[in-house]
């Protein structure tokens, strides 16, 4: 039986939504149409103070960016299945991740939060939507994530090759998948990805993103300053553990460095250095097996963090689209498959990997039309 559902996207870079159209059939995965839309400037930039902890935000611009967000991810699906000339009946679900304001899962009151009102997106396009998918991990006293390492494993796993699975967005994670079935799935977040080379090159050279890591390339890794930021606790923890760009941001980088002793291209050097070696290291200590690593995430564009990364491994290091999905499609597809989880009452969080108490079922569900 084939079944249609749509996975939407926002992550920690503030870049844009990702939306997918997804066919699963005999326990396949297909991707059958892919749209994006960049978040326009002043709209990320509201975005980002909504997220600040500091800032003062009203309510009201709380609820405004809920709804805002919404009536977009609804707009995307119009022309996800206008371009992919689908009527809305033929899908099963949305899957949306929503756009995270806040994660923080390791107070006395753990939460994380997303918004782009689910309500907003299953009127508009009819279409029932599965959302809040990290919340309901946390209650079951988890870190709310990674939650992609359930589809990793479900699309990625090979019986005769033991495979790391790495994602780079805003923050990396890696997913470790054994050859031997009764092996648990090792999943967490590494630290930094994109995040912090994003905002130092917005601070200095007004660029939403180092292009092929080529700024990084210009200047001079410096391994003091490197050993200096890894001796950061996050970097000791083992797994489970998650973070985010509340914790991994340029006020961390000024707490822990004084950037004023360094030229501005040598602090991206290494800090492209410090994302590359704090995932190479996890690989080394959590999956020293690792025969194949598959890389996926907005990450896999800089060719200078790829190099560094491919430099510090010894085993061979390729994208997943070798493996059947697009490196920056791969989490919108992987919320379409939560979502297709969460509507078969099976469970979509793997405890293992995050910490909770049991495998649950995720998500709330808002019927469509």
């Amino acid at each position: 039986m084939t079944e249609l559902y749509i996975g939407l996207m926002s992550g920690t870079s503030l870049d844009g939504i990702d939306a997918a159209l997804v066919e699963f059939k005999n326990n396949g995965v297909q991707l059958i149409e892919f749209e994006y839309q960049p978040f326009p400037a002043d709209l990320k930039n509201k975005i980002e103070q909504l997220s600040d902890a500091n800032a003062l935000i009203s309510l009201k611009d709380y609820g405004a960016m809920d709804t805002q967000l919404g009536l977009l991810f609804a707009q995307i699906i119009e022309t996800l299945l206008a371009k992919a000339n689908i009527p809305a009946t033929a899908i099963q679900a949305i899957g949306s991740h929503g756009q995270t304001i806040y994660h923080d899962p390791n107070t006395t009151l753990p939460f994380s939060l997303q918004i782009g009102d689910p309500n907003i997106i299953a009127e508009k396009s009819g279409i029932t939507t599965v959302a809040d998918f990290r919340r309901r991990d946390i209650a079951a006293g988890g870190q709310g994530a990674p939650l992609v390492p359930a589809f990793h494993q479900a699309v990625f796993s090979h019986p005769q090759e033991h495979r790391c699975v790495v994602n780079i967005g805003g923050i990396a994670n890696i997913t470790i998948l054994s050859s031997t079935p009764s092996e648990a799935v090792i999943g967490f977040d590494t630290g930094a990805g994109n995040i912090l080379m994003d905002q130092w090159i917005q601070k200095h050279r007004s660029l939403n993103y180092d292009a092929h890591g080529a700024w990084a390339k210009s200047g001079n890794i410096n391994h003091a300053l490197v050993k200096q930021l890894k001796k950061d606790p996050y970097f000791q923890l083992d797994p489970a553990k998650s973070t985010g760009k509340e914790y991994f941001s340029l006020d961390w980088l000024h707490q822990n460095i004084n950037v004023t002793d360094y030229p501005a291209e040598d602090i991206q050097a290494s800090l492209c250095y410090l994302t590359a070696t704090t995932i190479t290291d996890a690989i080394k200590k959590y999956a020293p097996d690792t025969e194949q690593v598959l890389m996926c995430g907005g990450g896999i564009h800089n060719d200078y963090l790829l190099q560094l990364i491919e430099q510090n491994l010894t085993c061979p290091v390729s994208s997943t689209e070798l493996h059947g999905i697009h490196p920056d499609h791969v989490e919108a597809v992987a919320f379409a498959w939560l979502a297709r989880q969460t509507l078969n009452n099976l469970t979509g969080n793997l405890k293992e990997v995050t910490g909770a108490s049991r495998n649950v079922v995720l998500g709330s569900i808002y019927q469509g039309k």
